[in-house]
């Protein structure tokens, strides 16, 4: 392939096949993708909604990546596989559709990036999903989602559905919340929300199959176009760059086909990194973009001085709980009998219908709470004063962000889910798919417990020069004690959720639950803390957007700082990790990034600072 392509995007997942897809509607500019996996869109392992956990049993379609030992969690090792396909995570997640809140993105442009504000990414959540309207039977079951609005429901490729059959058990759920004074009042897409609701999930309704990046965004059409190419098995190795005398250029990238040849391929205008939370920064720093200091130990030269490269990452800490349900009580862990998954497996290809259907998972966003319920101001303020400085440096604003969000009586501290089946936490698992087996002969239902707004820090680094060597990442949980301590009050509330009726009445106490720990004090909530916490998979905030001068990597244009033509559109941008489940916010950032793209093409502003890039 000699050509030389106007846009090169390094990574055909979530945000690269958004990014991908709206610039070549511009049939006078020549995109090129770079996907390392291989599209598995029909592979029903990916787009059967029940078999999700499958995808995390080997490591055929994601990147395995394993944690350094967590000193804070008895030092286990913790997984974080993301999606190794063409569509990337967003066809191996877990389809949950949830959406950030007003206060939380409007701290984005409090960090200093101007147009990053809720209302500046609003229309973008709404540009690239459609929500089909919860159906009667589904309102009736779960106690009549009386908040759902129509009008934030969008008119984007992304399909997203609730479930054709939720479980007593959902019902439940809500009834419990509700007496705990937690019922839902407003549509979480509003941007507030405080109670238990029935998320979405990324589910097509006309065939009940995963929608993804890959089905929305490369459909048959888009990959018609003559002016887009997507090269699959194809791992990107580095960024090539000319340096000047106060920026570099982008001039192409070097891959590895899936052939083993080595080679580059020239961009004209820019190359856009979409490679992830966890593959963009190692792939800068092997480009030769980083802290100074760690690429002269790994023997790359300096291109671009940029400390904060791989730094302050964030991710969303989820406590697994797994409670025991009574005979008759529906759960997935029944299907465990090859007779009763076949004749699931039987209806799902016949109806489209069933629980391989579905995900069946409810969620609840909920304050600072403990044993006690929602925690009063007071006590939020005493624990914030006990573990946080007020002063001027960029880690105690943004921590002072986090304060000023959390200490909001409506804004939620934590995501509460109701997991429909068996979540097992091994200290150090083979595969991610571990999590997913039962380990007890009765059926059981999982509580997951997920910080929402965390106060640690961690980072992801490359190791060696080597492009096949995998970074090394550490998420740091629990460094930061407020993440321990919001954490184990919020275990203690999941108490009080389960000693609720109708909830209390589904578990049953004559079984053992995992961990076999009542949380009535709060040195035995740590401990279910330290044991049964993970991550739940949204890594972020490796290549930040903010100032350079208080660490940013790249600038409210999603330019690298030290670059004239080097974009990031993947979640490693967030400058504060979102509540939630994060792939709405990655499609909706992807969706403005190729505005922006757009927008500097047709002012000239993506014009590359130099007369012999190639």
């Amino acid at each position: 392939m000699s050509e030389a392509f106007d846009y090169i995007v390094v990574g055909g997942g979530t945000s690269g096949l958004v990014v991908a897809a709206r610039l070549s509607e511009d049939a006078d500019v020549h995109v090129l993708v770079i996907e390392a996996g291989t599209d598995q869109r029909t592979n029903p392992s990916l787009t059967t909604p029940g078999l999700i956990p499958s995808a995390y049993t080997h490591d055929g379609f994601i990147w395995p990546f394993k944690s350094v030992p967590q000193e804070q969690l008895k030092n286990r090792h913790l997984r974080q596989d993301t999606g190794k396909v063409l569509g990337g995570s967003s066809l191996t997640n877990f389809l949950m559709a949830m959406f950030p809140s007003r206060q939380n993105l409007d701290s984005w442009g409090k960090l200093g990036n101007e147009g990053w504000s809720f209302d500046d990414l609003r229309p973008y959540f709404k540009k690239f999903s459609t929500t089909q309207a919860p159906s009667k039977g589904v309102r009736e079951k779960l106690g009549g989602l009386s908040y759902y609005q129509a009008d934030l429901s969008g008119d984007g490729p992304v399909q997203f559905s609730y479930d054709d059959e939720y479980s007593d058990v959902s019902a439940s759920w809500f009834k419990t919340f509700a007496a705990l004074g937690l019922e839902m009042k407003t549509d979480p897409r509003a941007g507030s929300a405080v109670g238990a609701f029935q998320n979405p999930s990324s589910i097509d309704p006309a065939n009940r199959t995963r929608s993804s990046a890959v089905t929305a965004y490369y459909t048959s059409s888009v990959a018609a176009r003559p002016n887009l190419t997507v090269l699959t098995g194809t791992t990107a190795q580095k960024i090539v760059t000319v340096r000047h005398a106060d920026h570099a250029v982008a001039t192409g990238v070097q891959v590895r086909g899936p052939d083993g040849r080595v080679r580059t391929l020239a961009a004209k205008r820019e190359v856009i990194l979409a490679a992830g939370a966890l593959r963009s920064p190692q792939l800068l720093e092997l480009s030769g973009i980083g802290s100074r200091t760690r690429l002269e130990k790994l023997g790359v030269p300096v291109v671009v001085d940029s400390p904060g490269v791989g730094e302050h990452m964030q991710d969303h800490l989820m406590t697994a709980q797994l409670f025991p349900v009574r005979a008759g009580v529906p759960s997935r862990d029944a299907l465990r009998d090859p007779r009763l998954f076949q004749a699931a497996a039987d209806k799902y290809a016949n109806t489209r219908s069933g629980p391989l259907g579905s995900m069946g998972i409810s969620a609840a966003y909920v304050p600072m709470a403990d044993r006690g319920g929602v925690m009063n101001s007071e006590s939020r303020k005493a624990l914030f004063d006990r573990h946080l400085n007020r002063g001027s440096t960029a880690r105690e604003r943004e921590y002072g962000l986090l304060r000023e969000l959390l200490e909001t009586p409506e804004a939620p501290a934590v995501q509460h889910m109701l997991f429909p089946g068996s979540l097992t936490v091994t200290a150090r698992p083979d595969t991610l798919g571990e999590m997913f087996e039962s380990k007890v002969p009765y059926d059981c239902v999982g509580i997951m417990t997920l910080l929402n707004h965390p106060f640690s820090r961690g980072s992801v680094h490359a190791v060696s020069a080597d492009p096949a060597a995998a970074p090394e990442w550490d998420p740091r949980f629990c460094s930061h004690p407020l993440d321990l301590e919001i954490l184990a009050r919020s275990v203690q509330f999941v108490e009080r959720i389960v000693d609720t009726p109708p909830l209390r009445d589904v578990v049953d106490p004559n079984l053992k639950r995992i961990p076999d720990i009542v949380a009535d004090d709060l040195e035995s909530a740590r401990k279910i803390v330290r044991d049964y916490t993970v991550s739940c998979f949204h890594p972020s905030g490796s290549c930040g957007m903010r100032p350079r001068e208080q660490g940013g990597v790249v600038d409210a244009r999603l330019k690298v700082y030290g670059t004239a033509n080097l974009r990031i559109v993947d979640a490693s941008i967030f400058p504060l990790e979102p509540l939630g489940n994060i792939q709405t916010t990655v499609y909706a950032v992807a969706e403005k990034a190729a505005d922006i793209i757009k927008e500097d093409r047709r002012n000239g502003a993506s014009e590359p600072r130099t007369s012999s890039m190639l």
